[in-house]
């Protein structure tokens, strides 16, 4: 970790970094000056070229600027997706995808090392080693539009760890990406997955943020859904129902389900008279996703061209997500877990 005696200055909202530069007698500009250069990926105070030299020492006194390591990169040859494995101060990996559309560019980012949920089908799996900072989750979209050249116009909070399992951080992640004075990328270009904590939920909802919620909810009975996801034994499908319910009645954003579809575990047409039902009592979407097949994992893709037919026959309102970079480890963990194995 960076000098715990120096402060996280990229972690700080606008407003509190001129609190901080009033206590050392600085002007309120100073502060808004030095917000636009971190917001830019400036990497350290020397680069602040319109602050003099002697506050810039006395800056890199008192502050630590966090900058990220590029520890691998890869690029799809098929769809130009790019990932990177993104080396942090302490010695610890994460990692973010780059994925190019029509209307855009979008990046996935992480809100962990590691992961405490332990998804049968998630390459993350094996541990919460820690909660990144709001600096270290920005720094993943600043970093990617330098390293890439290419400006974000969307985020995904789908990368490695449980978003709401660092609520504090995510939070203030959100109103920093968020700020006319910084990257300012809408509310409603951000998309957070939570694989279903309810308080959680009920948390988000009040700050009614209007960002996207994405549910991954991946089978619609609590039998099928405990045996791929252990936080069903917390929280099973009518509560998690329930605060989705809550939370489209707060905010009045409709709720996005993922559904990662598992041959013969997930896919028959009884659970998607299930889903379909479920479906009716939330008002929600289903978003489809083609199984990222994991090493070592007996799961596989099933059919989601003829389950999405069958949800469409059922009145739900389905996509199937477009299948992207599966030649560079895009699922989230893949890379970071190859990674460890190779460097043990």
């Amino acid at each position: 970790m960076p000098n715990e005696t120096k402060k996280d200055i990229k972690s700080l909202l606008p407003a509190e970094l001129e609190e901080e530069f009033a206590a050392l007698g600085l002007p309120k500009f100073r502060a808004k000056q030095v917000f636009k250069w971190l917001s830019s990926g400036a990497s350290s105070f020397d680069e602040m070229t319109d602050l003099s030299k002697d506050l810039r020492a006395k800056l890199g006194g008192i502050y630590h600027i966090t900058v990220p390591a590029v520890l691998r990169r890869q690029t799809s040859a098929s769809d130009g997706t790019e990932k990177f494995l993104w080396g942090l101060s302490d010695g610890n990996a994460v990692e973010s995808v780059l994925m190019c559309y029509d209307y855009g560019n979008s990046v996935c980012v992480s809100s962990q090392v590691g992961c405490n949920m332990g998804c049968a089908f998630c390459a993350s799996r094996g541990g919460k080693i820690r909660d990144l900072r709001p600096s270290e989750i920005l720094d993943q979209v600043l970093w990617t539009e330098k390293e890439t050249g290419k400006k974000v116009s969307n985020i995904v909070m789908m990368g490695i760890g449980e978003p709401l399992d660092n609520f504090e951080n995510v939070e203030r992640f959100l109103r920093l990406v968020n700020c006319p004075e910084g990257l300012n990328i809408g509310m409603r270009h951000i998309s957070l997955s939570t694989c279903g904590l309810v308080p959680g939920i009920d948390r988000l909802a009040e700050l009614d943020l209007q960002l996207t919620l994405s549910v991954s909810l991946h089978a619609p009975d609590d039998e099928t859904r405990t045996s791929l996801m252990p936080v069903d034994r917390r929280w099973n499908v009518a509560e998690l129902t329930d605060a989705c319910r809550r939370y489209f009645e707060k905010t009045g954003r409709r709720i996005s389900f993922e559904y990662a579809l598992i041959r013969g575990v997930n896919d028959s047409d009884a659970q998607a008279d299930e889903l379909a039902a479920l479906m009716k009592k939330v008002r929600g979407h289903v978003n489809l996703i083609p199984l990222n097949e994991v090493d070592g994992s007996p799961l596989k893709p099933g059919d989601a061209k003829r389950f999405a037919a069958a949800l469409k026959e059922r009145g739900v309102n389905v996509t199937v997500r477009r299948r992207l970079g599966a030649d560079i480890d895009a699922a989230c963990g893949q890379l970071r877990k190859r990674t460890m194995k190779e460097s043990r």
